[in-house]
């Protein structure tokens, strides 16, 4: 896969900042993921969608290891369509919207939201816009 965008965050990540990825899903392949990196290289977040088996799956990798994988059955993107997803966080979790669902919630694991310092998203699929900005979130977040 290609790097599409990377960001970096002096000081790490923190509260009432999200992501947004908008692009086209060219094919119904498994060729895009989005990580929220540690200093370390270690994943604090890695979310994938799965086309094959039309789900989005989120992990972490920390001390060499991939932990349980968490899958959501929500699934955003149809190929030969185009999509936006957007990431926000808290305290304690990583939250996925889609327009007019919530994806996925994935625990942050003990990491304190400073540590994370760069965000990498690797796509072979056509990426419109990726930004990283603080701001409300455009949808979502609705009492879920």
């Amino acid at each position: 896969m290609a790097v599409q965008s990377k960001a970096f965050c002096a000081g790490g990540l923190a509260p009432g900042w999200n992501l947004l990825v908008q692009g086209h899903a060219d094919s119904g392949e498994d060729r895009f993921e989005t990580n929220f990196l540690l200093e370390t290289g270690d994943i604090a977040f890695h979310i994938k969608p799965r086309f094959s088996s039309a789900t989005v799956v989120g992990n972490a990798f920390q001390g060499g290891r991939w932990g349980p994988e968490q899958v959501s059955s929500i699934f955003p993107l149809a190929p030969g369509e185009p999509f936006e997803i957007e990431v926000s966080w808290d305290a304690e979790h990583f939250h996925v919207y889609a327009p007019e669902h919530k994806v996925l919630q994935f625990p942050r694991h003990q990491r304190p939201l400073g540590a994370i310092t760069r965000v990498r998203v690797l796509s072979d699929h056509g990426l419109a816009q990726v930004e990283l900005a603080k701001r409300g979130l455009s949808w979502g977040d609705q009492g879920y």
